[in-house]
């Protein structure tokens, strides 16, 4: 069964999560990804545990499916050379090295585009090909402090905290993949590539949305607010009489509606509380109000209260009852995968529900260079030439 991007080869030169996360959408998706890495394993994550099944790292099988390993050393001539054949036969580039080290290498866009016009290349880093940070190394921890994210994350009496995955990453990876096939529309009017510049940096900021509009439009500081919203009440985490739950409580409407199932009618016509923009206003009253009411009954009995009447509430669950929940079942968020060491694997599935041509997993998250001499063999190498590059160290 063909996918929405059968057809399309992906050379995957990136380690850790933003550029592999993104790699395996593609894969996902049909793309022929080959994950290029120096001989040995160059992806960091295959070291990042425990947890390991049978050597593996949890970490690295998370983002790594539906690619095909290729072990290259790419500071040597003989190496480069065998990239530049894969360059002249692929679709599209994706790295995540420092600023500058590509161009060094003679891997720039400038240089391959030579070689294929039609390559689409995409450089994922820290902070940018331009700007003063441009030479600086790129973490997620740090990009989440830097771009005002874990300002806004967090309570007063927590301070500022971290997201709970590295979500600039995910939003790296997910731009790169938008950009990417963008990309590959935009070369079937035109017949030429385009290099793609993708910061951490830039998705962090991307990602403040309102809170980021709020403070442009008011030039107020936003204040650590924890589990409330800074523009709709109430919308937050609430203590119930066995543990808590969130309430997202959308317009006046469905105030109302609340208010009427929790018999206190009198409240939706308070002048405090009437409007949203009122009850942004107070709060904190309106909380201390709701806490003593929601401790009367178990965060099951609100919720089926509520859900029967359209008011938007949910359990917060830990992860086992994330994946014990019957809707992620449904929707097949966890798949199992064979991997050839490790045995069945089991791993999150793919959000994209496709109609005609749907995700596929095809292959687990490859052994380092698992497929090599098969690659080497596609751009016609022998089986002298490959063992003479092993010998060299090249493989």
């Amino acid at each position: 069964m063909r996918g929405a991007l059968s057809g399309v080869r992906v050379l995957d030169l990136s380690r850790v999560l933003a550029g592999p996360f993104s790699t395996m959408i593609l894969g996902d998706l049909g793309a022929e990804v080959i994950k290029v890495e120096a001989p040995g394993g160059s992806d960091d994550t295959r070291a990042w545990g425990p947890p390991f099944k049978a050597g593996e790292s949890a970490y690295y099988l998370c983002t790594n499916r539906n690619k095909k390993a290729l072990t290259l050393n790419l500071k040597t001539e003989e190496g480069k050379a065998v990239l530049k054949q894969l360059v002249r036969q692929s679709d599209v580039l994706i790295h995540n090295f420092k600023h500058g080290t590509m161009e060094k290498w003679q891997l720039g866009y400038e240089d391959l585009k030579k070689l294929n016009p039609r390559l689409i290349y995409c450089s994922i880093t820290g902070f940018g090909r331009a700007g003063p940070y441009k030479a600086l190394a790129g973490y997620d921890y740090i990009i989440q402090a830097m771009s005002g994210l874990m300002s806004i994350t967090g309570s007063e009496e927590s301070g500022p905290l971290k997201v709970g995955v590295a979500i600039t990453d995910v939003m790296t990876g997910l731009y790169a993949v938008i950009g990417i096939t963008a990309a590959l529309y935009e070369r079937e009017q035109s017949g030429e590539g385009q290099s793609l510049d993708l910061a951490l940096f830039d998705a962090a900021i991307s990602a403040l949305v309102n809170v980021a509009s709020n403070y442009l439009i008011s030039g107020q500081l936003p204040k650590l607010l924890g589990n409330h919203h800074p523009n709709i009440v109430p919308y937050q985490t609430f203590p119930t009489k066995d543990g808590e739950m969130v309430l997202a409580v959308g317009n006046d409407r469905q105030f109302k509606k609340l208010c009427r199932l929790i018999d206190k009618e009198e409240w939706a016509d308070d002048q405090r509380f009437a409007t949203n923009d009122q009850r942004v206003e107070h709060r904190y009253e309106l909380a201390d109000l709701l806490s003593a009411v929601f401790k009367l009954k178990t965060s099951a009995e609100w919720q089926d209260l509520f859900n029967q009447h359209g008011i938007p509430c949910g359990p917060i669950n830990n992860m086992a009852e994330v994946f014990n929940d019957p809707q992620v079942a449904a929707r097949q968020m966890v798949v199992p995968i064979e991997h050839p060491t490790a045995g069945e694997i089991r791993v999150v599935g793919s959000p994209l529900k496709l109609s005609r041509t749907p995700v596929q997993f095809r292959y687990p998250p490859p052994l380092v260079g698992e497929h090599t001499e098969e690659v080497l063999r596609e751009l016609g190498m022998d089986a002298k030439g490959i063992e003479a590059l092993k010998e060299k160290g090249i493989l």
